[in-house]
């Protein structure tokens, strides 16, 4: 049986996130501005992430799961700001710190 195929069109026109989220620019924004209202362009700038249903229809065509596709943006986990990260690093070299003085001190009592 033939492996499946994912779609290359859509491959093109869209991006999913590490949390499984569809990106993707919306339609009627790119040219041909004048003739549109200030109210339709503002709103073409909004939510570049697609609805649960679309994204369901974009897992059929790319034969894969997304994941956090059914969950909602406030259970999505962040990304630790950069002091955050600081702090993770410090802690980190601690316990590396505590754990090579242990394995010394028992290598000295052997």
């Amino acid at each position: 049986m033939p492996k499946t195929k994912n779609h290359k069109g859509l491959l093109k026109r869209i991006r999913i996130t590490k949390t499984g989220l569809v990106r993707h620019r919306s339609a009627n924004h790119k040219h041909l501005r004048s003739g549109k209202g200030g109210k339709r362009l503002r709103q073409l700038r909004k939510d570049p992430f697609m609805s649960n249903p679309e994204a369901k229809r974009i897992e059929k065509l790319l034969f894969r799961r997304l994941r956090g596709r059914s969950q909602s943006r406030a259970t999505l986990k962040k990304s630790p700001t950069p002091a955050q990260r600081k702090a993770m690093r410090a802690e980190r070299a601690a316990a590396a710190a505590k754990a090579s003085a242990a394995a010394k001190a028992t290598a000295k009592a052997k």
